[in-house]
């Protein structure tokens, strides 16, 4: 069950996180960062760890895309 609510964070965050790619909407990879830490959560409680990884590639990609934008934009 918390494996089912990782991947829905995931997928959540994942959906936030793919626009704010592009030039001047890095603040939404700070309004994903909560989600995708609370994703990892679930996934860290669940059996399985198929859904804390895919949270954790997520909040690589953002961490990445903040750092490249100083953290800013």
């Amino acid at each position: 069950m918390f494996n089912l609510l990782s991947f829905i964070f995931g997928l959540i965050s994942l959906v936030i996180v793919i626009p704010s790619t592009i030039p001047l909407l890095g603040w939404g990879n700070w309004i994903a960062m909560p989600i995708i830490v609370i994703g990892i959560i679930l996934g860290a409680l669940s059996s399985s760890n198929g859904g804390r990884n895919f949270c954790l590639i997520v909040f690589l990609i953002a961490a990445v895309r903040l750092s490249l934008g100083g953290g800013l934009i």
